[in-house]
């Protein structure tokens, strides 16, 4: 599948909402492969920890501190430790 369907990716996220595992898995797929920053948080909110991850990789990579200062202020160790590197480089 891929984003440029918009019916498909609805019925995806109808799926995620639902709980489908796979769903949610190829959902954090696509939104880290576009950088998209939103549908990681929305599913990383949803307790999707596999996107919290791909969250902080990519806002690493895109260098968004307010993305991983707020994760850090959350309590998330691994976005603190992300923020730190990028302040002190």
């Amino acid at each position: 599948m891929t984003d440029s369907d918009p019916t498909a990716l609805t019925l995806l996220r109808e799926r995620a909402d639902s709980g489908d595992p796979d769903a949610i898995d190829e959902l954090v797929e696509l939104a880290a492969e576009r950088g998209d920053l939103a549908e990681l948080r929305r599913l990383a909110d949803r307790g999707s920890s596999t996107a919290t991850d791909q969250l902080i990789e990519v806002a690493t990579e895109q260098g968004n501190l307010d993305e991983l200062r707020r994760l850090a202020d959350a309590g998330n160790t691994t976005a603190a430790d992300q923020l730190l590197d990028l302040t002190t480089e």
